[in-house]
């Protein structure tokens, strides 16, 4: 009997270890993002949302069981809820944020997810409502033009049980409407890899996304 159950361990300590990939991503997010695979934590941008052009590209190597769902909580840089940066200057202004990462075989180099039109984001912050309120002398979150729209965030939307069949779906952008630069340029980035947000680059400030990694 301790033979048997010894081996019925053994084997789905091998069927476990059977479904599970080292998976490499490259993330390169204007400003700011965390990762989780199958509701873990896996990647954070190592530069504060606070830094001024943090425009870095994170890569990292993990173990994940596949299919895995990718989360990701993207973030533009916004000085409090009227969405703008740089408030009370002569740069003031509303940012514009932009997303790309991929997802590869770590020993082999295949690329089993992108960033696309076929991932789902849900923007939770999206401000100002009016981009006039980038011209008024004293914005206030809130308030006519600078007013917001935020959504709570659901608490299990990691999970890789979480229903996100009524998120909407990324949109992609293009890089001449996004002007990634800095870390975008140290990675090769697959043909297949998009770079996506919401339907605004501006008044879309912070965003949750998922797409998953197949078998």
């Amino acid at each position: 009997m301790r033979f048997i159950l010894a081996a019925a361990t053994a084997l789905t300590a091998c069927a476990a270890q059977a479904g599970t990939r080292d998976i490499t991503a490259d993330v390169w997010v204007d400003n700011w993002f965390s990762l989780s695979a199958n509701g873990e934590a896996v990647l954070e941008d190592s530069v504060s949302i606070t830094t001024e052009r943090s425009f870095n590209a994170e890569t990292a190597t993990f173990s994940v069981e596949l299919p895995a769902v990718i989360a990701i909580e993207a973030k533009d840089f916004k000085e409090n809820d009227s969405g703008l940066e740089y408030i009370g200057t002569n740069r003031q202004q509303m940012g514009d944020g932009g997303m790309i990462a991929q997802f590869m075989d770590a020993v082999s180099g295949e690329t089993l997810a992108v960033t696309d039109a076929d991932m789902k984001c849900l923007v939770v912050q999206h401000a100002p409502i009016e981009p006039s309120c980038a011209d008024e002398a004293n914005p206030v979150a809130g308030e006519g033009a600078c007013g917001f729209v935020a959504t709570d965030i659901p608490a299990d939307w990691t999970s890789p049980d979480f229903d996100d069949s009524d998120w909407p779906a990324a949109t992609v952008h293009s890089a001449a409407d996004v002007g990634p630069k800095d870390g975008y340029d140290e990675i090769t980035w697959d043909d297949s890899a998009k770079l996506v947000w919401g339907e605004s680059l501006t008044q879309d400030n912070t965003l949750l996304c998922r797409l998953t990694i197949s078998e």
